[in-house]
């Protein structure tokens, strides 16, 4: 069976697809008797297909020229696909250990196939509001983004090189066009696709509407989103973004990816640890009531910037006389201007990540896509005073972000919030 032209798979023309493949077949021994593929796409735009056989397995992400969970009338790009597999391979090269392999790519069906992160693999959002408690999760975090996001800005590279690279991301303008929606514009006004925990959050979702000094700073961040190119950033780095077992974390689903602040990429992840923080009094019970499991989050807020921090550091003082041209050697070439710089750019990250992070977790809960964090708590009043106490923080992040000094003080605010 010929795929000259797109069409969205099903599981019985998926098996054709395989057979006339050899990048997949090969991987499950050209073997179809006992193949078992399920479709698990619970996410908001693409198919996701698992396929498994007696001999391997993998998995087919297609993209749709549609949001899924909005329908046909809201288009979207399958060009995503394309961005999603470069940004996989690239941060798969630099960081092997944290990004599944991709097997396969069709440009005109809009098809990856990758690794399949076999079971015990579950995404982090629902081991979070299981209460599972994932040691190595702030390391390998940490390391993923350290890495991918220090060797692809100018601190590594060339101008000419990272101008390349950026030119071919810009390809990806109508998913950061969806971010500045979704993040930056319609929780700030009255937009049909927002919703929130009504009549409990009817007046915090005006609140936010109307409030100048917010709309002030969305502005400035929404700015940096679209004008500053620092890095290749995963675009959508939240915790249903993250596969994990006790010993294994995995970053997937960088279709939003583009070069953008370093800064979106850290506090899409950190804002939504301080959501599942939130969110575990609506998860208590008589048996457990999630106090040491908070305990563990705000452990793992603090350890994963902290360590960010020592790793990025660390890669900047061992490349500082490569290729990277943001600091040409021959003009700071003493270690007190080092350390001078060092602590100017680290300080502006860790203010973009409070503020990115602010904005992610606002839109999380008046804008138009929710978390389960908070949706999977049945009852709306419990809910709906999770997300007010989330909520509150996240203002406070963003007007005052640069009041912030170290994380430290971030997480004695999250719980300030929470007393």
């Amino acid at each position: 069976m010929a795929f000259s032209d797109f069409r969205p798979l099903d599981e019985k023309s998926l098996i054709d697809y395989i057979k006339a493949t050899p990048s997949l077949s090969s991987k499950i021994g050209d073997r179809y008797v006992d193949l078992k593929i399920k479709e698990v796409g619970d996410g908001n735009l693409n198919f996701v297909y698992i396929v498994v056989g007696t001999s391997g397995s993998f998995v087919i992400k297609q993209a749709l020229p549609y949001v899924r969970c909005i329908g046909e009338s809201w288009p979207m790009t399958k060009e995503r696909a394309y961005f999603e597999a470069v940004a996989l391979q690239q941060h798969g090269g630099l960081c092997p250990e944290h990004v599944p392999e991709v097997y396969h790519f069709d440009h005109t069906m809009s098809l990856i196939g990758m690794r399949y992160l076999e079971p015990p693999h579950i995404i982090l959002r629902k081991g979070l509001i299981a209460g599972i408690e994932y040691p190595l999760l702030a390391e390998h975090m940490s390391e993923y983004m350290a890495k991918t996001l220090f060797c692809t800005s100018l601190l590594y590279r060339s101008t000419t090189e990272h101008k390349r690279a950026v030119a071919e991301f810009c390809g990806n303008v109508e998913l950061c066009r969806l971010t500045e929606q979704v993040v930056f514009s319609d929780p700030y006004k009255v937009s049909e696709h927002n919703h929130w925990t009504s009549p409990y959050l009817d007046h915090d979702a005006e609140a936010v509407r109307e409030d100048n000094i917010l709309k002030l700073e969305v502005a400035e961040l929404k700015s940096k989103f679209c004008e500053r190119a620092q890095a290749l950033v995963h675009g959508d780095l939240h915790t249903s973004s993250v596969m994990v077992t006790c010993d294994s974390t995995q970053v997937i689903d960088p279709e939003f990816a583009f070069y953008g602040p370093m800064g979106f990429d850290i506090g899409a992840f950190i804002g939504n640890l301080i959501l599942a923080f939130f969110a575990q009094n609506g998860h208590a019970d008589q048996g457990n009531d999630r106090k040491i499991y908070k305990e563990w989050i705000l452990k793992t807020i603090e350890d994963t910037w902290n360590l960010f921090h020592l790793k990025f550091i660390a890669l900047w003082d061992e490349h500082k006389d490569g290729s990277g041209e943001a600091y040409l050697p021959a003009i700071y070439n003493n270690s007190e201007l080092q350390k001078l710089i060092q602590e100017k750019y680290m300080k502006e990250l860790f203010h973009d990540t409070l503020g990115f992070g602010a904005a992610k977790m606002i839109r999380r809960i008046v804008g138009v896509v929710h978390v389960e964090d908070f949706e999977s708590i049945r009852e709306a009043g419990i809910r709906a005073d999770c997300e007010r106490r989330a909520l509150e923080l996240a203002k406070t992040l963003l007007k005052k972000r640069r009041e912030f000094l170290s994380i430290g003080e971030v997480i004695s605010a999250i719980r300030h919030v929470q007393s």
